[in-house]
């Protein structure tokens, strides 16, 4: 498992004073602030960052070492990570996305189905992107107890029971 977890993107820049716009990923965005100073996804840079106001689909924020307009759009997209240890510990039954991607995953008789690629949520509910040498193409599985009954983090490997058709 990764050490560290991305919490938050850059969307660009807010106005002209080196403010940046902030997208956070945390199950209670204003939490960004308090995982301070978060990194690249190397761990090598570090960002000490204040939410300056909310904006539409985020934050206004200040990001050190931000200090004008251009140095803003440079870092436009730039995923910020915060370490596992500095965030919540999950109920059993809730995981983080970067946990997921890459466990193999079974269907409830053993056969290999394929591999979790990504971890997307289109407004209802999150879904796996499963790929796999079986697969016709990317198989896209409800992440819902009844589709997805095991996901067990130790063994790196999911049970799936997936609906009638998908597969």
């Amino acid at each position: 498992m990764s050490d560290l977890i991305c919490v938050g993107s850059v969307a660009g820049s807010y106005g002209v004073r080196g403010e940046v716009r902030l997208k956070s990923f945390c199950a209670v965005p204003e939490d960004i602030e308090a995982y301070s100073p978060l990194t690249d996804e190397n761990g090598k840079e570090r960002y000490p960052l204040v939410l300056t106001r909310p904006i539409k689909n985020g934050f206004a924020a200040r990001l050190g070492g931000v200090e004008t307009k251009e140095q803003a759009d440079a870092i436009n997209g730039l995923r910020l990570f915060a370490r596992r240890d500095q965030l919540p510990s999950l109920p059993d039954d809730e995981f983080y996305h970067t946990d997921l991607i890459g466990l193999e995953v079974y269907d409830t008789g053993g056969a290999l189905l394929g591999t979790v690629k990504s971890v997307m949520n289109h407004g209802a509910a999150d879904l796996l992107e499963l790929h796999g040498p079986g697969l016709k193409s990317t198989v896209l599985l409800p992440f819902t107890l009844e589709a997805v009954p095991t996901v067990d983090l130790d063994q790196g490997r999911i049970v799936a029971d997936p609906p009638e058709g998908l597969i």
